[in-house]
C-alpha cells in the first residue's frame, strides 16, 4: 500500500469528477465488503457502513465484514496491510462523514424500496461535488433516480461491478436519464485509471449488457440440452474450452456461481422481461428447483449439479433425482470439427449434421447471434460493447459478434434466417434489418451501432491514450508497432518511437535456448539504436519460467560423467539475466499475470518492473525438485546484502528463503513487493492494459536521469553460519512431518546457493560465485531420479510431486 492515500486528478477538460481522497461504501454484505477491498488495494481509504449493531460498538457488523475480507478465496486484498484503510461505520453516527466522501457506492440488497430509504437518510449529508452511483446489476436507474433530488440526478450513475470485484475486470457504467456527460466520462476515467476495469457503458435496460446475453446463453444451453437429451457432463463437455468458452462451461459454472444465485437472477429476469420475446427460456427447470430447495447450492455446499465423493466427481440424473458416474458423450465428427478451432469451418458444418450434439452446438450459437443482434440497439452503443462484456465478465474468448463475424457474417446470417422461417428457433422473431445491411459487426477502427445506424470508433477519453496496445475485437486492427525481427520465438518491435521491445512467442512465454539468443540479440540492438527495451507481451503471462520440455534433452546429457552441456545451458541463462542489468541501456520488464521460475529471475535483473497488480510472481522451482539457477539465489543475495548496509545479513534472507523453499508465490503486484521479488522501486498499476505504456515512461525516465548500469559490487555471503540455522529450521519442520526427506536435501542446496556456501559470515565474494553455487547444486539435485519424477509428474499433470 502507498505510504499516505491515493488521489486521482484528471486533467483539465478530461473529465468532471473530483479529486477522490475517500469513497463510502454503502453496505457490508460479501459485495459491498470486496468493493471496499478494491478501492484500498488502489490506495483509496474507504469508509464501509452498514447498520447500526445492537452493541456497544455499533459498527461492529462493518467491523465484522472487514475482518472477514481475510478469509474469502480468491483474496479481495491485495495487500497485507491494505484492510487499515477501511474504515467501519454505521449509519446512525457517521452518516455526517458522508460529507467527506468525493464518490458515495450504495451497494445493499437489490430492493428498489431499500435502496429509496437508504437515498432518503444519505442526502443530507452528501457534498455538493459528491457523485453517487448505486452498485445495481440490473433495477433501472431512471427508477432509483426518481426518489433522488433533481440536482442530485445530474451526479448519479450505476456502476455495476462483478463478482468477486477485485478479479473481474468488467465494470458496466450506466447513466440515468439525467447524467451529465462530464460526470459519466469522469467516474469512466477514474475506473480504468484509478481501479483498472474495463468499463463498457450500457443502456438503462433490465440487466444491462453481460448479464442478459450471458444468463441468456445459459438458459439457451439448458433448453436444447433437455431438448435434444444431452447428459449434463456431455453439455459441459460441448460448452467449454471446445468453443471458447470457460472450463468450467456450464453446469460447472452454475455450481461455482451458486444455483440459489442463478434462480434469484432467473426469477429478476421473468420478472423484468415480460416483454422478452425470449422469456420463455428463462423458466427455472424442475429439476433445478429441486436441488436448490433440497440445499445442494453447489460449490458453497460442496453438493449442486456436480459432487465430489472419496475424489470421484458424481453428475446429479434429475431422472432417477440421484448423482452417477460421468458418462460424456461426443460423437467422433462433432469432435473432430470441434478441433479445428474455427466457426468458420465448424458451425455451417455443424448444422448440415443430422445429429443431436451437433444440432445442440450449432443451436447454442444460433441463437445467441440472434438474441444479441435483436437486443444491439436497445442495451448497448456499438457490438464492440456487447463483445467487450461478454469476454470481461463471463470469460469467452470472443464475444458473440466476433464469433458471427469470425464465422462469416452473411453466410450465418442467411443460416440463421433459414432457422427461422422453418421454425426451428426458439421464438419467430426475424433478424433485424441492419444485420443485412453491413458486412461486420467490426471493421478495423469501428464498430456497429444499431442506435445510430452507424460505425462508431472507440472512446476518446484521454485516460484511454495509456493503453498502447488496447484490447482489440475481430476486425480491428491489432497490429502494433513496426517489427525489427522475428523468430519462433519471439518478436522484437517498436511503437514508432524510441523504445524497443521483445515480446515472447513460445507456449506460456517460457525461455527456450533459441528464445535466450534472441533476448542478447534484442539487448545488442537496443544498445546501439534505442534509448532503452522492454519486455512485454500482449497476452498472459509474463513467463511460466524454463521451457522444460527443451530442457530435459540437456538434462539427460547431465548423467553422463565428464559432460558440461547442463552447465554450460544454465551459464547462458544466467548470462542472458545478468546482461538485462548490465546493459548500457534501461531494460524494463512489464508484468502481468504469472511470472514464475526463470521468467522471475529475469524481471528481477531488470532495471524497472512495471507490473499489473494482477501479476503472481513467484520462484517456484522446488515443486520440481530444484533450485532457482538463472540468477535468481545471486540476486536475493545481493539485495540482502544492500538492505544489511554492513549489518547483519540474516534478517534480510531469512523471510525470501522461506517463500522461496517453500515455493510460495505473490498474489499480487504489492504482494511481491512485499516478499521482495519487486523492490521498492518498482512500479505497480491497477490496469493491466497500461502496463506497456508505464514501462516505456520508465524507459524514459531513466535516460532523463542519465542512466548508466550499476557497477558490479562484491557481495557480503550469509555463510555458514546461516546455513547452519535454515538447517536447523528444516530439521525442524521434517520431525513435524512437514516437509519430506528430500524437501529437507533440496532446502539444504537452496540454503547453500543462497548464502554463498561454506564461507565466513560476511565474507566478500563476486556475483561470478553465487552463479557458480547456484548451478553446481542445481545440477547435483537434477541427477537425482526423485528429482526427474518430480519433473516429469509436473510436466504430465501440471502439478508439483511432494517425494
Amino acid at each position: 500500500m502507498p505510504s499516505q492515500p491515493a488521489e486521482f486528478r484528471y486533467a483539465a477538460g478530461e473529465a468532471v469528477l473530483p479529486t477522490v481522497r475517500q469513497v463510502a461504501v454503502l453496505g457490508a454484505g460479501v459485495m459491498g465488503a470486496q468493493i471496499a477491498a478494491h478501492f484500498v488495494n488502489a490506495g483509496i481509504p474507504v469508509r464501509l457502513y452498514d447498520l447500526a449493531a445492537d452493541v456497544a460498538d455499533k459498527s461492529a457488523i462493518a467491523r465484522k465484514a472487514v475482518a472477514d475480507l481475510g478469509k474469502l478465496k480468491p483474496e479481495p486484498l491485495a495487500s497485507e496491510d491494505a484492510a487499515a484503510w477501511i474504515t467501519p461505520c454505521n449509519y446512525d453516527e457517521h452518516l455526517s462523514e458522508l460529507g467527506d466522501c468525493q464518490l458515495v457506492l450504495e451497494a445493499i440488497a437489490e430492493r428498489m424500496e431499500l435502496k429509496a430509504q437508504l437515498f432518503t437518510r444519505i442526502v443530507p449529508h452528501l457534498a455538493e461535488s459528491a457523485v453517487l452511483a448505486t452498485n445495481t446489476s440490473g433495477l433501472s436507474l431512471n427508477g432509483l433516480a426518481g426518489h433522488l433530488p433533481a440536482a442530485l440526478r445530474q451526479r448519479f450513475v450505476g456502476i455495476h461491478f462483478f463478482n468477486p470485484p477485485r478479479y473481474m475486470h468488467l465494470v458496466e457504467l450506466i447513466p440515468c436519464e439525467e447524467t451529465g456527460a462530464p460526470v459519466l466520462d469522469g467516474v469512466e476515467t477514474f475506473l480504468v485509471g484509478a481501479l483498472g476495469k474495463g468499463v463498457v457503458r450500457a443502456r438503462d435496460t433490465a440487466n444491462f449488457i453481460a448479464n442478459r446475453i450471458g444468463v441468456f446463453a445459459t438458459m439457451a444451453t439448458l433448453f436444447h440440452a433437455e431438448r435434444l437429451g444431452l447428459n449434463f457432463e456431455t453439455v459441459d463437455e460441448l460448452t467449454g474450452g471446445r468453443i471458447g468458452r470457460p472450463k468450467s462451461a456450464t453446469f460447472r459454472t452454475a455450481d461455482v456461481v451458486g444455483l440459489d444465485t442463478l434462480r434469484h437472477v432467473l426469477h429478476g429476469a421473468i420478472e423484468n422481461l415480460p416483454d422478452d420475446p425470449w422469456s420463455g427460456l428463462y423458466e427455472v427447470p424442475g429439476w433445478f428447483d429441486e436441488l436448490v430447495d433440497g440445499g445442494a447450492l453447489g460449490q458453497k455446499t460442496r453438493r449442486g449439479i456436480y459432487e465430489k465423493v472419496d475424489g470421484e466427481i458424481r453428475v446429479y440424473e434429475p431422472a432417477t433425482r440421484k448423482y452417477r458416474k460421468r458418462c460424456v458423450k461426443v460423437p467422433g465428427k462433432v469432435d473432430k470439427l470441434l478441433s479445428t478451432r474455427e466457426p468458420a469451418i465448424y458451425l455451417p458444418q455443424l448444422r448440415a449434421l443430422k445429429d443431436s450434439h451437433a444440432q445442440f452446438v450449432w443451436a447454442i450459437h444460433r441463437d445467441v447471434f440472434h438474441y444479441a443482434a435483436h437486443l444491439l440497439e436497445q442495451i448497448a452503443d456499438t457490438a464492440r460493447d456487447v463483445d467487450l462484456a461478454i469476454r470481461w465478465g463471463f470469460g469467452w474468448d470472443r464475444g458473440p459478434f466476433e464469433i458471427w463475424q469470425q464465422a462469416g457474417w452473411h453466410d450465418i446470417a442467411a443460416l440463421i434466417g433459414e432457422d427461422i422461417d422453418a421454425g426451428e428457433t426458439p421464438v419467430r422473431v426475424p433478424l433485424p434489418d441492419w444485420v443485412g445491411q453491413v458486412d461486420a459487426a467490426h471493421e478495423a477502427d469501428a464498430s456497429w451501432s444499431a442506435a445510430d445506424a452507424r460505425y462508431k470508433p472507440r472512446s476518446t477519453l484521454p485516460v484511454y491514450r495509456r493503453q498502447v496496445c488496447p484490447q482489440c475485437v475481430l476486425g480491428e486492427d491489432g497490429h502494433f508497432g513496426e517489427t525489427v525481427f522475428e523468430t519462433e520465438t519471439a518478436r522484437v518491435w517498436h511503437g514508432n518511437d524510441d523504445v524497443l521491445v521483445i515480446s515472447f512467442k513460445t507456449k506460456m512465454h517460457t525461455i527456450s535456448d533459441p528464445l535466450i539468443v534472441d533476448l542478447n540479440r534484442a539487448v545488442e540492438l537496443a544498445e546501439r539504436e534505442y534509448a532503452g527495451l522492454v519486455v512485454w507481451h500482449p497476452d498472459e503471462p509474463f513467463s511460466a519460467g524454463a521451457d522444460l520440455k527443451s530442457f530435459m534433452p540437456v538434462a539427460v546429457k547431465n548423467l553422463i560423467p565428464g559432460s558440461s552441456a547442463l552447465d554450460d545451458l544454465l551459464k547462458r541463462f544466467q548470462g542472458m539475466c545478468i546482461r538485462m542489468r548490465r546493459a548500457s541501456v534501461p531494460v524494463v520488464a512489464g508484468v502481468h499475470g504469472l511470472a514464475l521460475g526463470g521468467g522471475c529471475e529475469l524481471l528481477m535483473q531488470c532495471d524497472r518492473v512495471v507490473a499489473a497488480l494482477e501479476s503472481y510472481i513467484g520462484l517456484v522451482e522446488v515443486g520440481v525438485g530444484l533450485i532457482p539457477a538463472g540468477s535468481g539465489c545471486m540476486e536475493f543475495a545481493r539485495r540482502a546484502d544492500q538492505a544489511a548496509r554492513g549489518g547483519d545479513l540474516f534478517p534480510h534472507i531469512r523471510d525470501i528463503f522461506e517463500a522461496v523453499v517453500m515455493g510460495k508465490v505473490a498474489t499480487s503486484g504489492l504482494r511481491a513487493r512485499e516478499m521482495g521479488f519487486l523492490r521498492p522501486t518498482d512500479v505497480v498499476v491497477m490496469n493491466r492494459h497500461e502496463v506497456l505504456g508505464a514501462a516505456k515512461a520508465q524507459v524514459r525516465a531513466l535516460q532523463a536521469a542519465s542512466y548508466r548500469p550499476p557497477a558490479e559490487r562484491p557481495i557480503r555471503a550469509a555463510g555458514r553460519e546461516a546455513i547452519a540455522n535454515f538447517h536447523a529450521a528444516m530439521e525442524n519442520m521434517h520431525a513435524g512431518g512437514y516437509i519430506s526427506d528430500y524437501d529437507r536435501t533440496i532446502g539444504l542446496a537452496l540454503a547453500n546457493a543462497m548464502c554463498g556456501g561454506d564461507v565466513d559470515t560476511g565474507t566478500e565474494v563476486a556475483e561470478e560465485w553465487f552463479l557458480r553455487e547456484e548451478r553446481r547444486h542445481f545440477c547435483k539435485l537434477l541427477r537425482n531420479t526423485k528429482t526427474h519424477a518430480r519433473v516429469t509428474h509436473m510436466l504430465k499433470n501440471g502439478k508439483p510431486l511432494r517425494n
